[in-house]
């Protein structure tokens, strides 16, 4: 690695929650399967295309599961009809469509529920029938008068919009489905839906074999997505945000346990499919601590990265007034350990995020080289500098035109050939960066503002907290008194580390869509009601009621946010 060149790593975080009731077996959301044939997929194709370029890849084991499990369903349902437990994709296969006035409005508002400039727009087909739709939500007696055809052609359209801009330019069942444009039958249904399962059964193949050639590092999160910092210590909220407003909960009943579980079944499951340890973790959010470093190191990891506004604030306390003026485009340990610790750049990474989906792609990427050329300029007295790129995979690319293809494209051909960027992955870094700059002190915080007030302080967040501490102490109680058989016992433990990811604090609170709040604070209430059910017990009656609703509209429709306040 050359020390006169700038080191690039830029690392795609991919994660969903659990959508899946665990008892019923029934996904509630369709997320997961829609963002891999178009997200997922994509993101793999581009890489693929450009042998030259690198990056880190990090997983959720959780997403890993229902990723296998969607392709488990489609191969099941195709070769020994066993039933489909997505609504929307048995919509897809089933012949009989739904037939009640209810059912099949929700059938039709769901296969709204994507993009409208980038997906409905771009298709005059599926805009046709978006704008039809449209009016039968608004006078829903009309629905009386629907027949099977508008809704196999909407649920067609809908999935074929869901696919990967790489799948719609080289597969040849796409192209014949888009210029047929209406009129599908059950045999194109199924043809989809095959296609579908096979995209599905090739996303994990697909980054492994990148991963055993070198161009990607696969790294992951842990097992389902929670806030480790919050869960060894309630109060570490308090570190950079000193005022906050706290639950009524003293902390988190047995959190390290629980959060060592999170990692070792994080773990346990990335090698089940990739064949491999990995040596970094994104933690969830990039949420850290120096006890959740510290945790990470004593679990074998040797990297980790969080947000540039942690660093900053670390940078600013009386312990570290040595370091003032420290660049964050370096990797750092905290005191005496061995985990080296990378911060976002959070300008570059929201500039993707947030400002390049307006731009033409030549001109986005040029913006990006000029920005890191700047930095190389600025940093070349800097002993190997190396800017962090962190952004989700999953959820920027809607609003690019055409899923991001001609942007992603364009930025990985010019930055694995430009003459003074080296682009790298976290573990090729360290190979060549033995001496790393040491903080006295870390203070804890997310790729989020440098806080971990997306997740706690709010009183609707606070709340969930609670709720979340009664159902811990219910299971402790449980698990205390041995009344369970173990297998119960080891679904009851599963089920409360669903409960325990990050995504459910994320959404409550009234700044949040007030659709996509009114999903996901169902959703956690059905998971903490399912605990409950498995530990044998009487759900709380507060679980039977709403206690957040949304309203806002941020950035990116509350699925993405900036790394810092914006003014």
């Amino acid at each position: 690695m050359s020390a006169s060149r700038l080191n690039v790593v830029i690392c795609w975080h991919m994660h969903q929650p659990q959508y899946c009731d665990l008892i019923s077996g029934t996904y509630e959301l369709p997320w997961t399967y829609l963002h891999a044939t178009k997200d997922y997929i994509d993101m793999a194709a581009h890489l693929e295309a450009v042998p030259e370029a690198r990056a880190v890849v990090n997983f959720a084991p959780i997403l890993l599961e229902q990723l296998s499990d969607y392709a488990g369903q489609v191969r099941g349902f195709l070769s020994e009809n066993k039933p489909l437990r997505d609504p929307l994709l048995a919509a897809l296969a089933n012949p009989v469509l739904p037939g009640g006035k209810e059912q099949r409005m929700a059938l039709v508002s769901a296969c709204l529920r994507v993009n409208e400039l980038r997906s409905i727009k771009r298709f005059s087909s599926y805009q046709s029938l978006a704008e039809m739709a449209g009016w039968f939500r608004e006078h829903p007696t009309g629905m009386l008068y629907v027949g099977d055809q508008f809704v196999t052609d909407l649920l067609v359209w809908y999935h074929l919009a869901w696919m990967g801009e790489t799948v719609r330019r080289n597969n040849e069942q796409v192209k014949q489905l888009m210029d047929k444009g209406h009129g599908f039958t059950l045999q194109n249904r199924r043809q989809l839906l095959k296609l579908i399962g096979e995209l599905l059964s090739s996303v994990i193949d697909r980054y492994r074999v990148l991963a055993e050639r070198g161009q990607i590092e696969l790294s992951m999160s842990p097992y389902a997505h929670p806030i480790l910092p919050l869960l060894l210590d309630l109060k570490s909220a308090r570190d950079a945000m000193p005022d906050i407003q706290m639950p009524h909960l003293d902390h988190y009943p047995g959190g390290e346990e629980r959060a060592c579980w999170h990692i070792r079944e994080g773990i346990d499951t990335f090698q089940q499919f990739f064949g491999q340890r990995p040596a970094g973790c994104w933690p969830s959010e990039g949420a850290v601590s120096a006890a959740t470093l510290e945790l990470l190191e004593q679990h074998g990891f040797n990297w980790a990265a969080s947000g540039e506004s942690v660093c900053q604030h670390s940078l600013s306390v009386p312990e570290n007034l040595a370091l003032a003026g420290t660049s964050h485009h370096q990797a750092f340990r905290v005191k005496d350990g061995r985990l080296a610790c990378f911060f976002r750049d959070d300008g570059l990474s929201d500039l993707i995020g947030f400002t390049y989906s307006d731009w033409h792609a030549d001109d986005a990427v040029a913006n990006l080289i000029e920005h890191l050329e700047n930095i190389a300029a600025s940093t070349r007295e800097q002993e190997n500098p190396v800017v962090s790129i962190i952004l989700d995979g999953e959820n920027a690319w809607e609003h690019f035109p055409e899923n991001g293809y001609h942007f992603l494209n364009t930025l990985y051909k010019r930055l694995s050939s430009h003459p003074d960027l080296n682009m790298t992955t976290y573990s090729e870094y360290l190979e060549s960066s033995p001496d790393i700059t040491s903080l006295n002190r870390l203070v804890g915080g997310s790729w989020v503002y440098g806080t971990f007030s997306t997740w706690i302080g709010d009183a609707d967040k606070n709340r969930g907290w609670e709720m979340l501490g009664d159902a811990k102490r219910a299971f402790d109680k449980v698990e205390a008194n041995d009344s369970l058989g173990s297998e119960q016992l080891l679904a009851a433990r599963h089920q409360l580390s669903i409960c325990e990811g990050s995504d459910w604090f994320w959404w409550f609170g009234d700044y949040n869509p007030s659709d996509t709040v009114s999903d996901f604070e169902r959703l956690f209430r059905m998971h903490l009601s399912n605990l409950y059910n498995l530990l044998g017990q009487e759900p709380p009656e507060y679980l039977s009621r709403t206690f957040t609703h949304g309203g806002g509209e941020p950035g990116g429709g509350g699925v993405m946010r900036r790394g810092q306040f914006s003014g």
